[in-house]
């Protein structure tokens, strides 16, 4: 039994001897600058070692004369491995002190050098930064920063905007770039479509492709929200274009007028601006802020917090939103529950979504806080509300008997 056991061990042991040699052959021949020299100099390894396995250590084993001509053999073995690999094994001691002045044999990735077109650009010698830049990208067709730069000069100090459009679709229909990268690039051309041409339908154009490309997603959702802010073409022309808007002259030494006559600002009307929300939205349904502030004044003005709530909620279940808007919207939500007297059930789940729809976020610790004191910052409420309704009631008090006496 003892033997059948030495015989499996001993099968096992050179099983994975053989392995670890084999693992180390294939790294050593991937990782080889001279590969036919190397297959050389195995060739001659395996019969020395074959002779040092075979002869010089059943030789040792015996002991007695037979062991001292098995160390000679031995010996003359190691010499000649020696002989064959002392040019690796020097290179195996050496490499990683020389790695430390010359950065070793790991081979650098090629990337594109765009310092001369940049050079070229900054003196104000566009068309020679152009040919820099086409030069590089003759060598790296697929480089998203020499193609941008090209769009860049060739919109921005060129002024050959469709050349720009141009370069930015080609650049844009190439595979692997991700898409905060074409998104980028997309916006960009939005903004030279406004600052260079006034041309607000080709920029609205241009951040739609992203929304085509990329639906249901962070950037899509970024670009929704800008094609609803996109400025009006009255706003994009020229200064030399612009209507003219007289200003009429201040109020002359407002520092010695009383403060009841000091002047006002114009007061929003809550109404008129909860109509034109509307109406924008109808338009724009994906405007993140105009569909916030109409939660607000629906809930402030109205005191109908469950359309606040259902405008909120939207937006919370809008896909693409990032992850700090929809904690900001789901707090929001709750800051107007506890403005406007929900229960604390209410308050309370809704900060609980934040902690399980964002575990891993600070937030989530945040909300786990806030649930913690709730309570006591529902009582600070209730007695800001009692002292406030208080102070209303004796002053109609102080009214009415006013009122009386006149």
């Amino acid at each position: 039994m003892n033997h059948t056991a030495d015989i499996v061990r001993t099968i096992l042991t050179w099983i994975g001897l053989a392995a670890i040699a084999i693992w180390l052959m294939v790294r050593a021949f991937k990782k080889s600058d001279d590969r036919p020299q190397l297959i050389f100099k195995w060739a001659i390894t395996a019969p020395v070692l074959c002779f040092f396995v075979f002869s010089a250590m059943p030789d040792v084993a015996q002991g007695g004369l037979a062991a001292i001509v098995g160390l000679i053999k031995a010996i003359l073995s190691g010499v000649a491995l020696a002989i064959i690999w002392r040019r690796s094994i020097a290179m195996m001691v050496a490499n990683p002190i020389g790695s430390l002045y010359d950065g070793g044999t790991q081979q650098i990735e090629p990337k594109p050098l765009y310092s001369a077109a940049q050079t070229h650009r900054k003196r104000g010698r566009y068309p020679e930064a152009i040919t820099e830049i086409r030069a590089q990208l003759e060598k790296f067709p697929n480089d998203f920063d020499g193609q941008f730069m090209l769009a860049e000069v060739q919109a921005e100090n060129m002024n050959d905007l469709p050349g720009a459009e141009t370069t930015i679709q080609r650049l844009c229909n190439q595979p692997d770039h991700p898409p905060r990268s074409i998104a980028y690039a997309f916006n960009s051309l939005a903004d030279w479509h406004l600052k260079l041409a006034q041309d607000r339908e080709a920029a609205r154009q241009d951040l739609e492709k992203i929304i085509g490309l990329f639906p249901d997603s962070e950037v899509s959702a970024l670009a929704s929200q800008r094609i609803a802010h996109l400025a009006q073409t009255e706003h994009l022309l020229a200064p030399h274009d612009r209507r003219k808007i007289a200003v009429t002259p201040g109020v002359e030494d407002i520092g010695l007028l009383m403060a009841d006559r000091h002047p006002k600002a114009p007061e929003i009307d809550p109404v008129k601006q909860a109509a034109e929300y509307v109406a924008h939205l109808a338009e724009h349904p994906l405007d993140t802020e105009a569909r916030e502030k109409l939660a607000v004044i629906y809930a402030d003005h109205f005191g109908r917090l469950e359309m606040a709530a259902d405008q909120l909620e939207q937006l919370i279940a809008h896909p693409g939103q990032p992850a700090k808007r929809v904690v900001h919207w789901l707090n929001l939500l709750a800051d107007l529950q506890l403005k406007h007297a929900a229960s604390y059930e209410t308050v309370r789940a809704t900060l609980q979504r934040i902690v399980e729809l964002f575990p891993n976020h600070a937030a989530a610790n945040t909300a786990a806080s806030r649930i913690a004191h709730l309570k006591l910052e529902l009582k600070g409420k209730e007695k800001s509300q009692d002292v406030k309704l208080g102070s209303y009631e004796q002053d109609i008090g102080l009214k009415g008997g006013s009122t009386h006496q006149l």
